[in-house]
């Protein structure tokens, strides 16, 4: 039984318990999770996702994501604001992705809201809820990473406000996460930055 702590893979790198539960996290663990996102259409596609994700495991969307690329203009927020109710009924009939009517008409009306901000405006708002790393303890084990935070409940907020849809403060701590807003590998865990 695990204790939550970080576990050696089989190449002999410690990493976070749950990079080791499918073949599949692995190279995201080591080369995504937690590592610096910018830009508004990368941070679009971190944020829909994520939206995504909600109620599922992140694996489905994982493998999942070529098709989410292909369905939404690899995320392009202006193409995606440009969407027609053709391109919707296309998207709910699309094998390639998770065909949730709420979920889908979540990204195009958020797309749309994105497309009347300035470049650069979602990624400073953002940005501006990243907590600040000095002081902030750092997790030992899987029960030490909290699934909320006042960071992420205030990201909430404050994309809600702006307009956006599917944001809660567990959707906007996961993209914190994701996003390396904030760095949750584990104490021990080879990718932990310095």
């Amino acid at each position: 039984m695990s204790t939550g702590e970080a576990l050696a893979g089989p190449d002999g790198a410690r990493r976070c318990p749950w990079a080791l539960s499918a073949e599949d996290y692995v190279a995201y663990h080591d080369d995504e999770w937690g590592r610096p996102v910018h830009g508004d259409d990368a941070l679009f596609e971190r944020l829909s996702l994520e939206a995504f994700q909600s109620g599922l495991s992140w694996i489905t969307i994982l493998r999942r994501r070529p098709g989410f690329r292909t369905a939404f203009a690899d995320f392009r927020i202006a193409e995606v604001a440009e969407f027609t109710d053709e391109d919707r009924e296309r998207l709910l009939a699309d094998p390639g992705i998770i065909r949730n009517r709420a979920k889908v008409d979540a990204t195009l009306a958020n797309a749309r809201v994105l497309s009347g901000w300035a470049e650069g405006e979602l990624d400073a708002v953002i940005w501006s809820h990243a907590p600040e790393a000095i002081g902030r303890p750092v997790p030992k084990t899987l029960a030490d990473v909290p699934a909320v935070t006042p960071e992420s409940t205030a990201l909430a907020k404050d994309l809600k406000r702006r307009g956006l849809r599917f944001v809660g403060p567990t959707t906007a701590y996961a993209l914190m996460q994701a996003c390396g807003l904030v760095d949750d590998h584990l104490a021990d865990c080879a990718s932990r930055r310095p």
